[in-house]
């Protein structure tokens, strides 16, 4: 390794090693960051600890176990939360849940397998444009999935399957992976200059609509949502050779930056950097439009690191003025650019 290139990775080691400070002292007793009634806020932190070096693992083992209390009998991660429509978000907690406990090695694989199940059967079926996609909540009053959830549920289902080796008495579980691509794709940009690019879904459409030369009206591609497209497929096992991957880089190529979240501008940043860096190194890319995407990325989340290790979004759309989900998401991104 060449004295630049060891510096360089010494300066994101203290910037991880800041991160786990600032999460370690701000974990409560029982094991649960931010919200005791959102999961995914304490199985964030978990998964950034996962890669992080040094880490004592008390504070780790009481993460897991706060976690897998909040399991219910179908086996999704969720508090329940009666007259909402929906159960506690349960699809979106339990993929996040999922792929830390799993990279923690601290879950019992009862425990993962039970959450497989419910991940598998909260993808919508049917033959309209929801079907093969995950939303928020596995039982919800109205038919709804969108990229985001989905791409967390490919992930999760991707990052374990072989888990399904030790299941007993009964068949494999898996989803439907055609049909969820399918979504994915519907969900993509075929023509003009946002081509490749992907929108959050048709109903609740993120960054809006947009209208093209030929005054057809479309959803607005953005950033985050084209690398949740790109991490998608990659779940999938499409390749970099796959023409759909391929037209996405080629949007993301032209719309390369690390200042925003591009179409969305500091909405959803920290997610936008956690997503970007997971489908990056999933892809197995070194460069985006000839970019080192783990070079620029890596010195700009150092750039905005503050003095007590964490990292926060003045634009709290998504819950991103929570410092513990923006240091959370900074810290797995530079656990991948290292």
């Amino acid at each position: 390794m060449s004295g630049v290139l060891l510096a360089a990775a010494l300066t994101i080691e203290a910037a991880v090693s800041n991160g786990v400070s600032f999460l370690l002292a701000n974990q409560s007793p029982d094991g649960h960051w931010s919200d005791p009634q959102m999961p995914a806020l304490t199985a964030l932190p978990l998964w950034a600890l996962n890669g992080a070096k040094g880490v004592p693992k008390e504070p780790m083992k009481r993460a897991a176990k706060y976690v897998l209390s909040t399991q219910r009998p179908d086996g999704g991660f969720y508090v329940p939360k009666p007259g909402r429509g929906g159960s506690g978000l349960g699809n979106y907690n339990t993929s996040v849940c999922l792929c830390a406990l799993y990279d923690s090695g601290l879950a019992p694989k009862a425990a993962l397998l039970k959450a497989r199940e419910y991940i598998a059967s909260s993808q919508l079926s049917g033959d309209d444009t929801m079907a093969g996609g995950f939303g928020y909540d596995k039982v919800s009053r109205r038919r709804y999935a969108d990229l985001s959830n989905t791409s967390y549920a490919l992930s999760a289902m991707a990052k374990t399957s072989s888990l399904e080796e030790f299941r007993t008495g009964g068949k494999r579980v898996d989803i439907d992976w055609e049909k969820a691509i399918a979504f994915v794709e519907n969900l993509m940009e075929r023509e003009g200059p946002d081509a490749g690019g992907a929108a959050y879904n048709e109903r609740t459409p993120q960054a809006g609509l947009a209208t093209n030369a030929q005054g057809r009206v479309h959803l607005r591609a953005y950033g985050s949502m084209t690398y949740a497209a790109v991490l998608s497929m990659c779940s999938a096992r499409l390749d970099k050779g796959d023409p759909r991957v391929r037209q996405s880089f080629k949007y993301l190529s032209s719309n390369w930056t690390v200042d925003e979240n591009p179409g969305m501008g500091s909405q959803g940043l920290y997610y936008f950097y956690d997503i970007m860096a997971r489908a990056l190194a999933a892809s197995g890319a070194d460069s985006v439009g000839g970019h080192d995407w783990r070079r620029e990325l890596s010195a700009k989340l150092m750039s905005l690191q503050k003095p007590d290790g964490s990292w926060s979004n003045d634009n709290n759309r998504f819950w991103e003025a929570d410092p513990v989900l923006c240091t959370s998401f900074a810290m797995i991104a530079l656990e991948l650019c290292r």
